[in-house]
């Protein structure tokens, strides 16, 4: 989460929501660690990561959908290892990621969280 703060703590300030997606439990050979997270601002930018590549697409997605409704989502991620070596990803994994809705109204005390 600290490598994308910067980035939040902007859109939060000038009072955009932001759907954000952290990596809050992995097992086996997953490809970041928990605490992993993955910002979709107002203007459809993403920053961060939360799988190196293999599931961006889907947790963009879902955080676009997440900031619509405003319902959070715990979803999980995961291929077996050898369907991962077969694709040509590096590992395979299992990654579960929960997906928020961040905004003034929604987290109000993140400036002072962030500090």
């Amino acid at each position: 989460m600290r490598d994308v703060l910067p980035e939040l703590m902007q859109w939060w300030e000038a009072g955009d929501t932001v759907g954000v997606g952290t990596v809050v439990a992995t097992f086996r050979s997953a490809p970041r660690p928990a605490g992993a997270s993955m910002l979709v601002g107002p203007d459809e930018t993403a920053v961060g990561s939360v799988s190196g590549g293999c599931v961006e697409g889907a947790v963009y997605e879902l955080a676009q959908s997440v900031v619509e409704s405003g319902e959070p989502v715990l979803e999980r991620y995961g291929v077996s290892d050898d369907d991962a070596f077969a694709v040509g990803l590096t590992c395979g994994g299992i990654l579960d990621v929960y997906v928020e809705r961040v905004s003034r109204e929604t987290f109000p005390e993140l400036g002072d969280v962030a500090a």
